[in-house]
Order: structure tokens, then C-alpha cells, then sequence
């Protein structure tokens, strides 16, 4: 019922109605949506810069805050881009990763792109982002940015009831598709949408990226990113992916937890 519903409603229009409530600068709108989402969720604002509900300006200020210092040590070959649970993990096989158990989507359409010679022999791990966890997406390897792609599409819940029913889940929704060279060979993350996510902003742009609007940027020369260095933010939940050239043994399964900067191969 979850999944028809989805099937039927308006999800844009939704997610960006919910977007408007989210940039919402009233003090009153804004405290009781905070409140609400750190008490049901049990979000720990003390790693926070700010530990105060009060301070941010809106609740997309507070969904997409900043840690202090030294909340995230970043350590290993290659780190996790963000916290969450692994939700599926593994090589790529055929061009096909995998979504969940039965199921599985193309890389091509992932990428929205012909050219994946490099990742069709590679590995793969998918992180859900749950309303509690930290929202900001990293680098998980020294590597150079090439290129970044934003592609429109969907906007289905990315959660495991919807994940296990809803085949090219990722594939369909909008997401943001970025290109790395590193000293491992070609990287890419990929930063998924999702119902209710109202936007997906990017480290190198101003503002979010416009819903439904195919956008593609290359860099010449290349963008220069440490491990652990910031590539983006969601506005609400969603999913990062990380495609390998090389296969790798992970030191992780699916279903576990991780933060972002811990280590991710043995």
C-alpha cells in the first residue's frame, strides 16, 4: 500500500511543498518542525557545532548542519562519504549492481551514460541516510573531480520497504552523479533524491540544483578533493553510492552502521 500510494501521488509537487515548509524562516513553524524531528528521531545535536534547535534559521539550516571539529576522524585507504546503513554492497557483475535481494538496476542508467567501461568490473556500496544521521556527503578518496551530472527522474522513497519493491529505484530518481581520477583508478558518487528531499546541493555551487532540470558540468582543470572534503548536502534523507574501478574487500555488511570517514576496505 505504501509503494501504490507513492505510485499515485504527486511527488514533486509534495517534495517541494514540503521544501517550502523546510527554507521556512517563521520562528514558530520552523522550532516546532525542528523539535519534532529531533525528539521522534533522537537526533545527538552535541556533535553539532550548534547543539541549540533554536539557532537555525530554518529546518533545512538544521537538517543539513555542521559537526565540529574532530566529529568524524577520517581514517582507511577509502572512507565512507556519509553516515548511515549500508543497505547493499558488493562487485559489479554484467553491469548490474545490486538494490536488494532479487533485484538489481543497470550501471548505465545509474549514470546516465553509455561510457562505464571503467566501473563494469568494479565494486560498489549504497548508504541509506536516515532523518537522524548527519546529511553531508564527502570524499572518500584524495581524487580529482571531472565531471558532475544532475539528472532528473523520480522522487520515490529511498527506505527499505520501497528499496525491496520498486524496481531501478536509484536509477529512476533524480539524482547527482559525480566523476573522480584518483591514484585507485575512476571513482564516482552518487548522492540519490527521494520523497521529501527537497534539494541536492553541490560543494562547488551556491544554490541547489533546480528539480527536473538536466544539468552537466565537466572541469578542466579538475577540481582537487582530500578525503573526507565536503562534495554536497541533501535537504531531508536520501542514499549515497560509491562505484570502484578496482574491486575491493569491505570490512563492512550490509545492514551495518557507519559514519562518514571510517574506513570502508581491509
Amino acid at each position: 500500500m505504501f509503494i501504490l500510494l507513492q505510485r499515485v501521488l504527486p511527488k514533486h509537487l509534495l517534495s517541494r511543498l514540503v521544501g517550502w515548509v523546510a527554507n521556512c524562516e517563521i520562528g514558530i513553524i520552523k522550532d516546532l518542525f525542528i523539535r519534532s524531528i529531533v525528539a521522534k528521531y533522537k537526533v545527538d545535536l552535541s556533535e553539532a557545532e550548534e547543539s541549540d534547535p533554536a539557532y537555525y534559521k530554518s529546518f533545512n539550516h538544521f537538517f543539513a548542519r555542521k559537526l565540529v571539529d574532530g566529529a568524524r576522524p577520517i581514517s582507511g585507504s577509502l572512507c565512507s562519504p556519509a553516515d548511515g546503513i549500508i543497505s547493499a554492497l558488493g562487485d559489479i557483475k554484467d553491469n548490474q549492481l545490486v538494490q536488494a535481494k532479487g533485484i538489481n538496476y543497470s550501471l548505465e542508467k545509474l549514470l546516465a551514460n553509455n561510457a562505464v567501461e571503467s566501473f563494469s568490473k568494479g565494486s560498489f556500496i549504497t548508504i541509506y541516510l536516515a532523518p537522524k544521521d548527519y546529511h553531508r556527503v564527502h570524499c572518500p578518496k584524495n581524487a580529482k573531480l571531472i565531471s558532475a551530472r544532475y539528472v532528473p527522474g523520480n522522487l520515490f522513497s529511498v527506505n527499505q520497504t520501497t528499496t525491496e519493491g520498486v524496481e531501478n529505484l536509484f536509477a529512476d530518481n533524480e539524482r547527482l552523479v559525480m566523476e573522480f581520477e584518483s591514484d585507485a583508478g575512476k571513482i564516482a558518487v552518487i548522492m540519490v533524491g527521494a520523497l521529501i528531499v527537497a534539494a541536492i546541493q553541490s560543494a562547488w555551487n551556491d544554490e541547489t540544483y533546480q528539480a527536473r532540470n538536466l544539468n552537466l558540468e565537466s572541469f578542466d582543470p579538475p577540481l582537487q578533493f582530500k578525503m573526507g572534503d565536503e562534495l554536497g548536502q541533501f535537504q531531508m534523507g536520501s542514499t549515497a553510492i560509491v562505484l570502484l574501478e578496482e574491486k575491493v574487500e569491505w570490512k563492512l555488511s550490509c545492514n551495518d552502521p557507519v559514519k562518514m570517514g571510517q574506513a570502508l576496505v581491509t
